[in-house]
C-alpha cells in the first residue's frame, strides 16, 4: 500500500525546497512507493520571499497546498512572541488545533518535518512526525553548531545523523532511523591535533564556525541528510520500520531504538563522490 505522506514546513530557505525536491523525484520515478497528500506551511504568500518560491514549487509539482500564518495566528490574538526555555502558551496549542482541523480533508500516515521550525504540542499527539536532526541516537540536542561544538568539546569519535519522532521536548524523541559516520582518521588526525594544540575555547572565540574541523564535521553531516530523509521513507514504504502508538517496530513487530541505516546511507555518500 502506498505510503501516505503529510509534508511540513516553513520554508525559510533552499535546504526546504531541495529537501521537497528530492523526495517528490523519488517518487515520480517510482523509486519510492509512496505520495506526498498535502504540504502544510506555517507562513503565508507574501510572507517571505523563501516561503513564496516554496508555495510555487509546491504548485508546480501538483500539490495540495495548505497554510496557515503562526505569525499572523499569534498577532491576531495579542500574543506575545514565547522565548526559548518558557512553556507554551495556550495560543500554541490552539495553533496546532486549528491546523489538525484544516488538514482533516488530506489523511496521512506518516507526517515529515522538513524545515519546521516549531515545537508542535498538539500535532506530535494526532500525528506521527518525522524530524530530522544533525547527530547519532547518543548525540545531544539543539541546533547543528551547539552539536558540533558539543563533540569537539567532548573529543568524540563519531557523530551521525537521526529521523526521531517529534515530541513536546525539543530533538528527544525516540530515534525511528540513523546512520553514523566517523569523525577520527586520514581526514580528521591533522584537523584534531590544532584542536589539542589550541584548545576548543580558543578556536570557537578566535575561528568561530570557520573552524576546519567545525567544517569538515558540517559538510560530512549535510552529505548524509538527505539520503537519510529518503532512505528512512523508503524503510517505512517498505514496512522496514513501523511506528505503532508511538513506539518504534521492525518488520516483526520488535521495538526498535531506531533503523541502522549506516550500510545504506554510506553506500549513497560513496557513489555520490564518484
Amino acid at each position: 500500500m502506498t505510503l501516505k505522506l503529510g509534508w511540513f514546513t516553513s520554508g525559510r530557505g533552499p535546504g526546504s525546497r531541495r529537501l521537497l525536491a528530492t523526495v517528490q523525484d523519488e517518487i515520480t520515478a517510482g523509486r519510492l512507493d509512496a505520495r506526498i497528500v498535502v504540504v502544510f506551511c506555517n507562513r503565508e504568500p507574501g510572507q517571505s520571499p523563501q516561503t513564496d518560491q516554496l508555495m510555487e514549487q509546491v504548485r508546480d509539482c501538483g500539490l495540495p497546498l495548505v497554510y496557515l500564518s503562526t505569525l499572523r495566528f499569534r498577532r491576531e490574538r495579542g500574543a506575545s512572541p514565547t522565548k526559548p526555555g518558557e512553556p507554551l502558551p495556550e495560543w500554541r496549542h490552539d495553533f496546532d488545533r486549528e491546523v489538525i482541523r484544516l488538514l482533516e480533508p488530506y489523511p496521512f500516515d506518516l507526517g515529515v518535518l522538513a524545515g519546521w521550525m516549531l515545537i508542535a504540542p498538539v500535532l506530535c499527539q494526532r500525528y506521527d512526525l518525522l524530524n530530522l536532526h544533525p547527530a547519532a541516537p547518543d548525540g545531544p540536542p539543539g541546533a547543528w553548531q551547539e552539536v558540533i561544538w558539543w563533540l569537539m568539546e567532548q573529543r568524540a569519535d563519531h557523530s551521525g545523523v537521526r529521523m526521531h519522532l517529534a515530541t513536546e521536548e525539543l530533538d528527544m524523541g525516540p530515534p525511528v532511523a540513523y546512520c553514523t559516520y566517523p569523525i577520527r582518521g586520514p581526514a580528521f588526525d591533522e584537523l584534531w591535533r590544532q584542536v589539542e594544540e589550541r584548545g576548543v575555547a580558543a578556536i570557537k572565540a578566535e575561528d568561530g564556525e570557520e573552524s576546519a574541523l567545525f567544517q569538515e564535521v558540517r559538510r560530512q553531516g549535510v552529505a548524509r541528510e538527505l539520503p537519510l530523509v529518503v532512505e528512512t521513507l523508503r524503510a517505512f514504504a517498505k514496512g522496514r520500520v513501523i511506528v505503532r502508538d508511538k513506539r518504534v517496530l521492525d518488520a516483526q513487530g520488535r521495538e526498535i531504538a531506531g533503523y541502522d541505516l549506516t550500510h545504506q546511507i554510506e553506500r549513497i555518500v560513496a557513489q555520490a563522490r564518484e
